[in-house]
């Protein structure tokens, strides 16, 4: 996450997204009186809290995977150690640290755990007093963290550390993470505003936001453990999940007919028609920017700007060199139609394995040579026999936001003979999909709603 994404998100949500506004909470003299220490302030009232994060995927940026193909079971699995195409690094061989100067002399300080709620003395899974007197707290729970204090600098020892607000101002506005708390860091995933899932969750996106609902309404945590949904690209969690089912139960509609699709057509699927964000990224080949530093050349779209593709999910995951993509079918009955954003992505590959190659960002963000990231990821990793050539693979991303009931799919939307889904590919017969495209399945429900229209 670069400092420029930061600030745009910061400057984005502060101007429209929900908020939610910290009540005065216990303890409010105690920390006008001797200001704020970090965790050990808070754990005056909620003790052994910052031990417990350190257990959380927030904190370990990994943890054991049970649905993904071609996995150690015994081994965590995350932001922490993962190669996949759309960072193409990790926190291992992308730690935070100062790129080489450019042609204009310049370096800077960057790196995938950025966005750790650490100080990266205590980074990315680390443990003990130190790592829990390192955490945090405020940058998820206070409404007025000042976030331009929150960037990495070096100290005296040549360490870099990453600085925190801990100021009493921030301290005294602390409460229920608001849309902004979680924004910060979520919209700027993957080296840019809004690029990884493509989603502004504002009013004028999502239903929920609209509502004036903030992300842990939904998100409901429990000793700082995260419920998730099952997106076959997001492996890392927590060990709870979370569904639509869980608000608005199995049969959410009042129309008899579109409760029984849900039984194996997922909510997303009808509700959230568009998607947004990168759906390709070149790897091998680096684009210039105008401060002298390069990055990945991208292909993106705004929110609701990009159609999704639909296949049959079962929650399990397809992992393979050239493709990480859901598992299911029509026949399994685990299985649901789903949406998902297609990002494709060009890296480079090992001839000798065929496994994909990470890359170090710091040598190619200062000259644009890709090659020279390799041969620096391939040493922090050990990796001394390698040949690097180019390649393609293409990830499912779930679309799990921008949720719409006004713009939601409609009975045509899938049955017309031009519809969204492609029947075929879904796995249905010719006859099947002669039935299924047919207008006496739909007529008469479209033509009561242009009535409604109408005499609306």
């Amino acid at each position: 996450m670069t400092m420029k994404g930061l600030l745009a998100t910061v400057l984005y949500v502060s101007l429209g997204a929900a908020q939610v506004m910290a009540a005065d909470h216990p303890g409010r003299e105690t920390i006008e009186k001797n200001g704020y220490k970090g965790p050990e302030t808070c754990e005056e009232c909620h003790p052994g809290t910052a031990k417990n994060f350190l257990n959380t995927v927030h904190w370990k940026h990994a943890s054991k995977v049970t649905n993904v193909d071609n996995l150690d079971p015994k081994q965590e699995y995350g932001m922490k150690n993962r190669i996949y195409t759309f960072c193409n690094g990790n926190d291992i061989v992308n730690n935070l640290k100062a790129t080489p100067k450019n042609e204009k002399g310049k370096s800077k300080l960057t790196g995938c755990n950025t966005c750790h709620p650490g100080d990266h003395l205590c980074d990315v899974g680390s443990c003990g007093t130190k790592a829990e007197a390192a955490v945090d707290c405020l940058i998820c729970h206070s409404s007025e963290y000042d976030y331009s204090k929150r960037k990495p600098y070096t100290n005296e020892k040549g360490q870099v550390v990453m600085s925190q607000d801990r100021s009493t101002k921030a301290a005294l506005a602390i409460g229920k993470p608001s849309v902004k708390n979680c924004m910060t860091c979520h919209e700027t995933a993957g080296g840019g505003y809004l690029i990884k899932r493509g989603f502004a969750f504002n009013a004028e996106n999502d239903v929920h936001a609209a509502k004036k609902m903030v992300c842990v309404d939904c998100h409901k945590t429990k000793d700082h453990k995260i419920p998730t949904g099952f997106d076959p690209n997001n492996w890392a969690n927590d060990g709870v999940r979370l569904n639509c089912s869980g608000c608005h139960g199995e049969k959410p509609h009042k129309d008899a007919d579109f409760n029984r699709h849900v039984a194996r057509i997922a909510c997303q699927t009808c509700h959230i028609p568009t998607t947004g964000g990168a759906y390709s990224k070149d790897f091998t080949k680096w684009t210039k920017l105008p401060d002298g530093f390069y990055e990945p050349t991208t292909l993106q779209k705004d929110p609701n700007k990009l159609k999704p593709v639909y296949a049959w999910y079962n929650q399990t995951v397809k992992n393979e060199p050239h493709f990480i993509g859901p598992k299911g079918s029509r026949k399994d009955k685990n299985s649901k139609i789903y949406p998902f954003k297609v990002y494709q992505a060009k890296a480079y590959y090992n001839k000798l394995n065929g496994q994909l190659l990470s890359m170090d960002f710091a040598p190619p963000m200062a000259t644009g040579d890709t090659l020279a990231g390799v041969a620096s990821a391939a040493k922090t990793l050990g990796i001394k026999k390698y040949e690097p050539v180019p390649g393609w693979q293409t990830i499912y991303f779930a679309n799990s936001h921008l949720v719409t009931k006004t713009k939601a799919l409609t009975c045509e939307n899938c049955h017309a003979p031009n519809g969204v889904l492609d029947f075929k590919q879904l796995g249905y017969s010719g006859k099947e999909v002669q039935k299924l495209t047919s207008p006496t399945i739909y007529f008469d429900k479209a033509v009561q709603k242009q009535k409604e229209k109408e005499e609306w």
